[in-house]
């Protein structure tokens, strides 16, 4: 009954990631984006934490409103820092993950938004990033990679595919009882 389930919970992300829902990447497939004023997973009633697990969508989360070691062994931060929600590389990161969520929710993961570098959040104090940066980070909240310019979800995709961590995860889901 318990492999059943995990089939199941593991086939729902791949089916997505494969475009088996015809409006994947677009408004109403999970993604909530913070522009368009939508109930937030804390407004919700949901933790933060919890919720891209609990609602199967990519949460979009301010760097101010939660800590780095919340996401420990529960979902993969990205994050996203900018010197201003303006900076034209922050707004086509955005747009970047926006177009395509379901490969990231496929890969547990939760974007950190940091785009006011006076507010000096834990995320900017730990990971010190300079102007636009875009960090992954594992499961196991170690850094995996840093990069200065936007990447598509398809890169950060294939970045998180290629840790020890992920490698894992794929590789339980191939074993059969």
């Amino acid at each position: 009954m318990k492999f059943s389930r995990l089939i199941l919970l593991a086939a729902v992300p791949l089916v997505a990631a494969m475009g088996g829902q015809p409006d994947a990447g677009r408004a109403g497939s999970g993604y909530v984006r913070p522009d368009l004023g939508a109930q937030s997973a804390t407004d919700a009633g949901i933790d933060p934490v919890e919720a891209p697990l609990a609602q199967g969508a990519l949460e979009v989360v301010d760097a101010a409103g939660v800590e780095p070691g919340a996401y420990l062994w529960q979902a993969r931060p990205v994050v996203v820092f900018a010197d201003s929600a303006d900076d034209p590389a922050f707004r086509t990161q955005m747009r970047m993950i926006e177009a395509e969520p379901a490969g990231l929710v496929a890969r547990d993961v939760v974007v950190i938004t940091d785009t006011d570098p006076a507010a000096n959040s834990s995320w900017r104090r730990s990971l010190r990033p300079e102007g636009f940066s875009l960090v992954v980070l594992d499961k196991d909240g170690q850094v995996k990679q840093r990069k200065p310019a936007p990447w598509s979800v398809r890169e950060i995709s294939r970045a998180i595919d290629k840790t020890p961590l992920r490698r894992q995860e794929i590789g339980r889901a191939r074993v059969l009882p």
